[in-house]
Formats: C-alpha cells, sequence, structure tokens
C-alpha cells in the first residue's frame, strides 16, 4: 500500500557535505530525507497548482525555476545580471533591488573550478560554499580567487570563458563521474594564461578586489548514486504528471529513478505529492 510521505509546494533540494551528500527534498515546511528511499519504488505527483516562491500567488505558469510572472519582472534575483554577472548595473544605480544588491552582489564571491561534465569555471557567493558545488554536482572544487563583488567576479569568470567552459553538460554528469582532474595544476596554468587581464582589473578596481587563493584546500564530492543510466531520459511535469520508478540514485538537484530523470530545482513552485510505494 503506498504511504504519502509528504505535499506541498516544492523547493530545491537541501544539500548536506557527507560522503555521500545528504538529500532531503522539500515540500512548504516538511523535509524529506531521501539517501534511505535508495532502491525503493516513490512516485511523484504534479497536483496541477503552482505557488510563485517568492510572493506566494498562484500563477499558471512557471518563471525562472519558480516565480510569477510580476515577480520575474519586478525582482533583482531574475534579473538577466544574475545569468551573467560581469554585466551587473548596480554602480550605474538602475538595480531592480538595491538593498537586495548590497546583501547579495556586493559582498565577497569566489571564482572557482569544478569538476562536472569535465573542468568548469564558476562563481559563488562566499557563504555558498560548497552548496553550489553540490548542486552542480561537481565531484571535485576549489576556489581560485576570493572577489569583493558578484560584478567583479563575473569579470574574472568571463576571462577564464576563453580558455575554459563555464557550463556543465548536465546529460553526461548525470551518466558518471567525470575523469578526476587536477585543479591546483589547471588553476596554475589559467592563471598564468590571464595574469595580465587579471592585473588590469586590479588596476581599474584595486588591488584588493581580486585574491588568488593559490594552494586553496580541494574538496571532493560522492553522491548518492546506486546506479548511472545509460540513455538520460528527462521528465516533464508539465506533460507527464505523474513519475514513478526505482529510486537510483541523486545528484546535482536531480532524482534519478529506473524510469529516467527530473531536475527538481526546475520546479519550484509546484504543488507536488512524494508517496512510497
Amino acid at each position: 500500500m503506498a504511504e504519502l510521505l509528504a505535499r506541498g509546494a516544492v523547493r530545491k533540494m537541501k544539500t548536506d557535505l557527507s560522503d555521500p551528500v545528504q538529500y532531503a527534498m522539500v515540500l512548504d515546511e516538511e523535509e524529506v530525507p531521501l539517501n534511505g528511499y535508495l532502491g525503493q519504488s516513490l512516485q511523484l505527483d504534479y497536483l496541477g497548482e503552482i505557488s510563485c516562491i517568492h510572493c506566494g500567488r498562484r500563477t499558471s505558469k512557471s518563471f525562472n525555476q519558480g516565480y510569477c510572472y510580476p515577480c520575474f519582472r519586478r525582482l533583482a534575483r531574475c534579473d538577466s545580471c544574475i545569468v551573467s554577472p560581469e554585466k551587473c548595473h548596480y554602480a550605474e544605480g538602475t538595480c531592480r533591488e538595491p538593498e537586495w544588491g548590497e546583501t547579495h552582489c556586493m559582498i565577497e564571491h569566489i571564482v572557482y573550478l569544478a569538476n562536472t561534465s569535465g573542468l568548469k569555471v564558476g562563481i559563488t557567493r562566499g557563504t555558498q560554499v560548497p552548496t553550489r558545488w553540490m548542486d552542480q554536482g561537481a565531484t571535485q572544487a576549489q576556489p581560485i580567487f576570493r572577489v569583493d563583488t558578484r560584478h567583479h567576479s563575473g569579470l574574472v569568470e568571463h576571462l577564464f570563458k576563453d580558455h575554459i567552459a563555464d557550463k556543465t553538460n548536465w546529460q553526461a554528469m548525470l551518466k558518471g563521474d567525470a575523469a578526476p582532474c587536477d585543479l591546483e595544476a589547471a588553476r596554475e596554468r589559467l592563471v598564468a594564461e590571464c595574469a595580465a587581464d587579471i592585473d588590469r582589473l586590479r588596476q581599474a578596481y584595486g588591488l584588493q578586489s581580486i585574491t588568488e587563493l593559490a594552494g586553496a584546500e580541494e574538496t571532493r564530492i560522492t553522491y548518492p548514486v546506486l546506479e548511472y543510466p545509460l540513455k538520460v531520459k528527462s521528465f516533464n511535469l508539465d506533460k507527464t504528471p505523474s513519475v514513478g520508478g526505482t529510486l537510483t540514485g541523486i545528484k546535482g538537484q536531480y532524482l534519478n529513478v529506473d524510469t529516467g530523470v527530473i531536475n527538481m530545482r526546475k520546479y519550484g513552485g509546484y504543488q507536488l505529492s512524494l508517496q512510497l510505494n
């Protein structure tokens, strides 16, 4: 007989850096630890309603992974500069929410190297280490610069994009762990290749704006996976509102069942029920 585990508006899964990462599904105020259900049959049902993860308004369509359209158009966290931080316009006085920008963008950020589907560069707030790495499915990660603002970290990241990927191939990431990388050697190579451009940024924004983190500790991450899929079939809850199967693994923000995978972060605000079959 099926057992209802929880129901409510879903948020991105919570993570805890253990060996392996510990996951919990968040439905309204309930948190359901998931690792213990590996190898068991789960069912996830979309109940036909979406609530904005910011204001709670009912919406027929989700924007930017969980927002209603008015919030999507109004909130700074939904602006295009969040995806392209080098385009931050806070200093121009045109930030949608200056107070939010002060607490989320005008603070210390980390530029890092990570091994997800291969070597990549990324940025995150200092307070989001190592959460950001687990959300991306990284098996290795290492900070390479401490930077004073999101804008400046985006400019550093932009320099590195000419030499290294800044995106994860999510399908490759879900098929297994990428081959190990020597992150420190990659850091040394990339810093040397970008040294002149980094110096120019320091001259423009201050010598203390970008601090190199030579020899920073590498974080290694393992995930609760029983079996990786040979082919990745992604579920769309709008088209397939009932998804079920044996839980074979969790990596990044993806649930892997033997019938396919689902990106839980994509469905922020969707009213779901989770049950054990």
